[in-house]
C-alpha cells in the first residue's frame, strides 16, 4: 500500500488518503469478446474483488464518454433550475418514488442526520397499467420527467446503457459463483433498478458524522454502478478500514449490495460506504441494479447451509429495499408514522448488513 495520511477534519470521519486508488481495478474488455477464457479471466477478477473489499473500479466498460458527459450536463441543467420548477416533479407526489428529492427530504433518524444532497430519481420504466403499480407497490411503475427539451431522451439512453452493463456484470458474477445466469436473471423482468442524478450542495457546515453528504450505509440491491464527478466517497476496504475512493478518469466504481451477499451466502461482501460533506458542489450518478419487487432473496441452492439460511432469512427484494428506504426519505417516514403508508413495512432498528469499521493503522 502507498504511504497514507489520516485526515484530521472529524475523528469519526477519518479515512486513509492515498495518492493512488487502493481498491481493485478490473478491466471488463474480455466480457465484450467471444472468447470464453477472456470472460473467465474477468469473472475471476470481479470475484476476487467482491469477496474482499466488495468495492472495485471497472475499465473497458464500453459506455461512450460522450454519453457520460451529456448525462452529467443534463443533471446539472436540471439541478440548476429554480426550486419551483424542480418541485413540480417532487417524489412525494408519486406512489412509486419517482422524480425530485429535495435536500430537506434526505436524512435518517430525523432530524438527527443531515445529508447535504438533492437528487432526481428514475427506475425501470413500467407501464401505468402494471399490476404492481395499480396495487400501490412502491418502486414499480412509470417515471416522471421534467419539462426540458431532449432531457428524457438523454437520461433514458444513459439508463439503458448502464442497465445493460449491469446485465453483463451479473452474467460474469454468476460465472464466478458457478451458477447458471438464468438462476439470477429470472428475477429481472421489471426490476426496481434505480438511477439517481445526485447533486451534493455547496455549504459552509462542518464535516461531522451527523452532517454529511450521504451517511454510512450499504446498498440494498445486487450491486451499484457509480459515476462520481469529484472526491468525497469513502468506503470500507477488505480490512474494514475506511479509505478514500476518488474518481479515476474513464472508470466506474462498483460495489456489491445486500442481494449478492445474500445470494452468495456471505462470500461476496455488501460494503459500508459514505460521502463526506466536503462543502463543495459535487455531482454523481449511481445506478442501483435490482430485482423484481416480489423476487424472494435467500442464499442460492449452492450456498445454502444451516448457517447461511439462519443468517439470511428469505425476504422479498422490494420489501428489503422499502424497509431500508423509509428512514432515508422524510415523506416516506412521515407517511408511515401517520399510518398511511401501505403496506406497513417492518423497519429494522439497524441495517442487518452493517459491519463496524476498524481503526486505521498508524
Amino acid at each position: 500500500m502507498a504511504d497514507v495520511a489520516i485526515s484530521d477534519s472529524d475523528e469519526e470521519l477519518t479515512a486513509r488518503t492515498v495518492d493512488d486508488a487502493t481498491l481493485p481495478v478490473v478491466d471488463l474488455s474480455g466480457l465484450f469478446t467471444d472468447d470464453a477464457q477472456d470472460k473467465a479471466t474477468v469473472a475471476r477478477g470481479l470475484g476476487e474483488a467482491a469477496r474482499t473489499s466488495g468495492f472495485f473500479y471497472i475499465t473497458g466498460h464500453g459506455v461512450p464518454q460522450e454519453m457520460i458527459d451529456a448525462t452529467f450536463a443534463a443533471s446539472k441543467e436540471f439541478h440548476e433550475k429554480p426550486r419551483s420548477f424542480k418541485m413540480k416533479t417532487w417524489s412525494g407526489f408519486t406512489t412509486n418514488h419517482r422524480g425530485y428529492v429535495p435536500f430537506e427530504e434526505n436524512g435518517s433518524c430525523f432530524p438527527k442526520i443531515i445529508n447535504f444532497n438533492e437528487a432526481w430519481d428514475m427506475s425501470y420504466e413500467a407501464p401505468a397499467d402494471h399490476p404492481d403499480y395499480l396495487a400501490g407497490w412502491r418502486m414499480t411503475g412509470p417515471n416522471v420527467w421534467p419539462d426540458i427539451p431532449g432531457w428524457r431522451e438523454t437520461v433514458s439512453s444513459y439508463y439503458d446503457a448502464i442497465f445493460n452493463l449491469g446485465l453483463r456484470l451479473l452474467d460474469a458474477l454468476a460465472l464466478e459463483l458457478g451458477v447458471p445466469t438464468e438462476e439470477l436473471t429470472r428475477h429481472i423482468t421489471c426490476p426496481t433498478s434505480q438511477l439517481r442524478l445526485l447533486r451534493y450542495i455547496e455549504n459552509d457546515m462542518p464535516q461531522t458524522k451527523d452532517i454529511t453528504g450521504i451517511s454510512e450505509h450499504s446498498d440494498f440491491e445486487c450491486f451499484t454502478i457509480l459515476l462520481q464527478g469529484a472526491p468525497g466517497l469513502q468506503v470500507m476496504n477488505a480490512d474494514d478500514v475506511w479509505i478514500e475512493a476518488p474518481p479515476i478518469p474513464g472508470t466506474f466504481i462498483v460495489n456489491i449490495g445486500d442481494i449478492f451477499e445474500t445470494w452468495s451466502g456471505g462470500q461476496f461482501k455488501s460494503t459500508q460506504h459514505r460521502v463526506i460533506n466536503t462543502g463543495k458542489e459535487r455531482y454523481s450518478m449511481p445506478l442501483f441494479f435490482g430485482l423484481d419487487y416480489h423476487a424472494v432473496i435467500e442464499p442460492l441452492e449452492k450456498f445454502r447451509t444451516p448457517e447461511t439460511v439462519a443468517k439470511y432469512p428469505p425476504i422479498k427484494a422490494g420489501d428489503h429495499l422499502m424497509r431500508m428506504s423509509i428512514n432515508a426519505f422524510r415523506y416516506m417516514h412521515d407517511a408511515q408514522a401517520h399510518g398511511v403508508f401501505t403496506p406497513d413495512y417492518d423497519v429494522p432498528e439497524e441495517n442487518p448488513f452493517k459491519r463496524d469499521a476498524k481503526e486505521p493503522a498508524e
